[in-house]
């Protein structure tokens, strides 16, 4: 078992939160990722600021340049990284981000700093399965999780290429799109965990757009976990600062719905469990009766 691995309750979804390093300052980050634990967040992404974030929205995009503006780096990244792991031993820490800074050192570098921080996983958006061998081999050798993308446009064809040496959890796209712009349909995001769980053992993790407890809540009646960024991400924008217990409220009730949400919807699989039991029942009852 791992940190990540048992960041997942079986009676619940997993909270899943993303805010970018250095932002508002590297100074400052520290603060907001203690105010994620203390809202309740079970595991952080922590974005590595990158001048063309080719997935972010323009609340991440802001986010980027006010910290690489602070002038943060990749070693700053790390420092933050390697002092939240002492301050919080069993939290999950997720490094998102691009190529470049993951890759211009070197992939081994990288997964040796990963290593040493004690980072748990990590999610690289613009390397594609034909080009695991770039990062993902260093990252697997050194026991860090490979966290792979799904998107609404993933078909059956392409989604055993991405599970394809993915660990961690897979992060469903909900949208074709942005980050922080829009939310999709709960009918197409339960089709699409469905379809997903039906090819992986991995954890399904579900976001871009999740923005209120309401939102959260109904994902994660279906989903493994609940992605939350661009949100907490204009927050830390609004606050700057004095982010951090703004943050921290507004997580926890992001929190406090995915675990009533947790709840309701365990009764709810009892039920259905009984009925399809019930169904089954009978319809092998018919069948009996049939051959006799």
């Amino acid at each position: 078992m791992t940190r990540l691995s048992q960041s997942f309750p079986a009676d619940r979804a997993a909270l899943v939160t993303f805010v970018t390093a250095g932002d508002p300052t590297p100074a400052d980050t520290g603060a907001i990722l203690d105010a994620l634990v203390e809202g309740g967040a079970d595991i952080i992404e922590l974005g590595m600021p990158f001048t063309d974030p080719m997935a972010d929205g323009p609340s991440i995009q802001e986010a980027d340049i006010r910290s690489l503006a602070a002038g943060t780096k990749t070693a700053d990244i790390f420092n933050m990284a390697k002092e939240f792991r002492q301050r919080h031993p069993d939290t999950p820490l997720v490094l998102m981000g691009y190529a470049n800074p993951m890759t211009i050192r070197g992939s081994e570098w990288f997964a040796d700093a990963c290593v040493d921080a004690g980072v748990d996983a990590v999610i690289c958006v613009d390397i594609p399965v034909e080009e695991d061998e770039s990062l993902g081999d260093a990252l697997r050798a050194k026991d860090v999780a490979v966290i792979r993308l799904a998107t609404p446009t993933t078909d059956a064809e392409r989604l055993p290429q991405i599970l394809s040496n993915a660990s961690g959890f897979l992060y469903y796209v909900s949208v074709a799109g942005i980050t922080g712009q829009q939310q999709a349909a709960q009918a197409s995001i339960e089709e699409a965990v469905t379809r997903l769980k039906a090819g992986t053992d991995l954890p399904v993790a579900v976001g871009f757009g999740v923005r209120t407890p309401e939102q959260a809540a109904d994902i994660a009646r279906v989903a493994d976990g609940v992605v939350v960024g661009s949100a907490i991400v204009e927050i830390v924008g609004e606050h700057g600062k004095d982010a951090a217990p703004h943050v921290r409220d507004y997580v926890k009730s992001l929190s406090d719905a995915i675990r009533a949400a947790g709840k309701i919807e365990i009764a709810h699989r009892s039920c259905r469990a009984q009925s399809r039991h019930r169904r089954h029942t009978q319809t092998s009852r018919l069948r009996s009766m049939r051959t006799e």
